[in-house]
């Protein structure tokens, strides 16, 4: 009872921070037309009067908008692309992560991606979207607007304030705004959800939300800001085409600081901690796999060629490293095991997103045969020798091949496939990488000692024993 009554203090002093920032309100008026039909066919004298329609103002827009001039086709492939996006978390990383871990706890670990989506879903709507894809145009602390805005966006689209269905972001001023906000948001959700790989089977659902709810908006809003949304990083010329720093080495970092911080769990390295259900695993990869199809050609967004390269990119890479994966496994273990190629193929997903709709075919093909044993290297070698418990490889598939990816992206970049990929440069993917590592590090650690001295974190040896089903959702999975 004491942990809730603390977790609700924090979420209240949360709230009341929130419900002071500066908030832009911005009227909108509808535009009316009337017009007076006036048939050809009548006779001039029952001709109706024409009348002086008032004019309706035209929309005040915000500073990141645009009007919309709707593009139908790719309005259509990105409301296809968000539901399946959204469907890599629910069920995809769920059944994934829950097929992994101990039967014990497989109900606790599908909650976490389950609430994962809950309580992100609704910060976007409040602050997460206006942080990251709105303007900071309003000094703070002494700190000129325009400096602000390289960091983090504004409160100026708080609550989605001033978004209509006339609307567009200004990058890509083809789709509806609130598809864009509905795209992003997948986006959103599955970052902090991967991180739950890292401390699976030890963390209190409490401890979970509360880190959830501030690593999403203090984390992820600011690299996403900087480098979709107009920052820091995008102005050095930072190419991601669908999140490579953003979304996994982001959470990939995170998980790692998470999994040192908690410690390991019980009986790890002496106890047998083999999947409870290879098929639920097998289920949700291939969820991951067909989703992801959506997460980098739907980062084109728009339905073109560049969106098709990304696509067969996705598809080239990832069974690349899958292939890899098991031939370095088969190799050192004398076994392919299907979770290896399974986990190889996320790896090879994970690899190609930042250079999914910068780079061609050859270059996917190449990247992916490389993510295969560097993400083996990172999961089995590193983890074992540097002894980390990172449960379910978070750090060891998606930061270590995230960054990978990062780094080829400049090597294999096409301008043929691309012009943004002119001028791409290994040193500033670096930079940017250095930048993401620190920022989500730092943050992470700060937000887990918060959570420690308030929700608590780790549940209890006694719960931790008994599983975490039982102990904390009164449920068995049969």
């Amino acid at each position: 009872m004491k942990t809730w009554i603390k977790f609700s203090k924090v979420l209240a002093a949360s709230a009341a921070l929130l419900m002071t920032a500066p908030v832009v309100t911005v009227a909108h008026a509808a535009a009316v037309t009337s017009e007076a039909a006036v048939s050809e066919a009548a006779p001039a004298s029952e001709a109706a009067t024409p009348t002086a329609a008032a004019e309706a103002p035209a929309p005040v827009l915000l500073a990141h908008q645009k009007p919309l001039t709707l593009d139908a086709a790719g309005t259509a492939w990105i409301i296809v692309a968000t539901a399946l996006v959204l469907m890599m978390t629910m069920p995809g990383l769920a059944l994934f992560y829950g097929g992994m871990v101990r039967k014990k706890n497989i109900i606790a670990t599908v909650t976490q991606s389950v609430a994962v989506t809950c309580v992100v879903a609704v910060l976007w709507f409040v602050v997460g979207y206006s942080l990251s894809f709105g303007v900071a145009d309003k000094a703070l602390f002494g700190i000129p607007g325009e400096t602000v805005n390289k960091f983090i966006g504004g409160f100026d689209v708080f609550l989605l304030k001033g978004v209509t269905t006339s609307t567009a972001y200004a990058s890509a001023p083809g789709l509806p705004e609130m598809l864009w906000i509905a795209y992003q948001m997948t986006f959103a959700i599955i970052t902090p959800a991967l991180i739950t790989g890292a401390f699976a089977e030890r963390i209190k659902l409490s401890g979970l939300l509360l880190f959830m709810a501030l690593w999403s908006v203090f984390i992820y809003a600011p690299i996403c800001h900087q480098v979709w949304g107009g920052g820091y990083l995008a102005a050095m010329h930072v190419l991601d085409f669908a999140g490579g720093a953003v979304v996994h080495v982001n959470s990939g970092v995170a998980g790692l600081v998470a999994a040192i911080f908690l410690g390991r769990r019980k009986g790890y390295g002496t106890e047998e901690m083999t999947p409870n259900n290879l098929i639920f695993v097998m289920i949700g990869a291939s969820l991951l796999f067909v989703g992801w199809i959506g997460f980098n050609a739907g980062s084109e967004w728009a339905a073109d060629g560049i969106a098709a390269a990304a696509l067969l990119n996705t598809i080239l890479a990832a069974c690349a490293a899958g292939l890899t994966w098991k031939l370095v496994e088969w190799t050192i273990r004398r076994k392919p095991s299907l979770l290896g190629i399974l986990s190889g193929i996320v790896a090879g997903l994970v690899a190609i997103t930042p250079a999914a709709g910068f780079v061609n075919p050859t270059g996917a093909l190449i990247i992916g045969l490389i993510a295969g044993p560097f993400c083996y290297t990172s999961a089995v070698w590193v983890k074992r020798l540097l002894g980390y418990d990172d449960s379910l490889d978070a750090f060891g598939i998606h930061g270590a091949g995230g960054f990978l990816g990062a780094i080829l992206t400049a090597v294999f970049a096409d301008p043929s496939i691309n012009p943004l990929a002119e001028g791409a440069s290994v040193g500033a993917q670096f930079m940017g990488l250095v930048f993401t590592i620190l920022w989500s590090a730092i943050g992470t650690f700060i937000i887990l000692v918060i959570c420690k001295f308030t929700t608590g974190l780790r549940v209890s040896e006694a719960d931790e024993e008994a599983g975490l089903d039982s102990a904390l959702h009164d449920e068995v999975h049969h």
